[in-house]
């Protein structure tokens, strides 16, 4: 089972070397900040997997229908033995609605947490003994370069989740257009993307009554203590997540619950009571909105498919 997955670890940046300097970074700024792809270690991940299980959670449940129903024109699109590049694979479990529609000659996952990436990708193996299957520890929000020994005649990127959304529309277009480099002409991506909608179910969505939002938001903190030098605690600081009108995002921030000073790997900040760390932001969009986008980066819109109450998006792009 091991062996039926080929491993590249593509994270060159020392784990500990890239959390230290970002947070140090990020907590030096007027608005103290840490990157939203530190959220998954292993307990992360798992959380994650919980959220999107939660009744107020809809992102997942509905992509999930929109994949499973349109299967079979992806595959029409994006023709079969296809290489298909999954990034932030996670549990891989959205990829299984297009596996047997597309048959590709080859899967790779790609995901920052080495662990949860071996441990899913194992499994995916072991469920579809005919497919080849690769995973990559990697940092796709960086520029990166596929694996040596990856089959990419026809590569598809997959990149669902509405990931898209923690870039800032520049980011997000810059991301793209990293991705287009990445790929040959000709070739196809596969994204999903959170649809712009009423407040009240955007903020429900990253506030689940059962808490695991707010957990998986703490947990940041968690991993600061068991990977930094640094005795942060995390019940002095609470989950806040709220719609930004005027940005067009949820926002997600750790809120200092009384004035204190928190030492990490030597330095130390100063946090008031009421102070934030920002830890993500989710933009949502029209279908006309991120396709123009797109269209920015290089992308031509093939195709898009979305839900009967307009909550999610999948688009099928084209490497222009």
């Amino acid at each position: 089972m091991t062996l039926a997955v080929q491993f590249h670890d593509l994270h060159t940046t020392p784990a500990k070397t890239s959390l230290r300097d970002e947070i140090l970074m990020g907590f030096s700024a007027d608005q103290k900040f840490a990157s939203p792809k530190f959220f998954y270690d292993q307990r992360g991940s798992e959380l994650f997997d919980r959220i999107c299980a939660q009744p107020e959670y809809y992102p997942t449940r509905t992509e999930e229908l929109i994949l499973a129903n349109a299967a079979g024109e992806i595959a029409d699109i994006a023709g079969i033995e296809a290489t298909l590049i999954e990034l932030g694979s996670g549990a891989s479990r959205k990829v299984r609605l297009l596996l047997e529609a597309m048959r590709p000659s080859s899967y790779l996952g790609i995901d920052i947490s080495r662990d949860f990436l071996l441990e899913s990708t194992r499994r995916l193996a072991a469920d579809y003994p005919w497919l080849e299957v690769h995973a990559a520890c990697a940092d796709f929000s960086c520029n990166m370069v596929l694996p040596e020994g990856l089959g990419c005649e026809r590569p598809v990127g997959f990149f669902p989740g509405s990931s898209i959304g923690n870039f800032d529309p520049q980011a997000a277009e810059d991301f793209l257009r990293g991705l287009r480099s990445l790929l040959p002409i000709g070739s196809g991506l596969l994204i999903g993307v959170d649809l712009l909608k009423d407040k009240a179910t955007l903020e429900a969505a990253y506030n689940d009554a059962a808490g695991v939002t707010a957990a998986f938001n703490l947990n940041l903190l968690d991993r600061l203590r068991a990977e930094l030098n640094t005795a942060i605690d995390p019940g002095h600081f609470a989950h806040r997540a709220f719609f930004n009108e005027a940005q067009s995002r949820i926002e997600m921030h750790l809120v200092s619950q009384l004035p204190q000073f928190v030492a990490i790997e030597g330095e130390r900040f100063h946090f008031l009571e009421g102070e934030t760390i920002h830890t993500e932001n989710s933009y949502k969009y029209t279908v006309e909105g991120f396709q123009a986008l797109a269209d920015r980066a290089g992308f031509e819109a093939i195709s898009c498919w979305t839900d009967t109450q307009g909550l999610f998006s999948v688009h099928y792009l084209g490497r222009a």
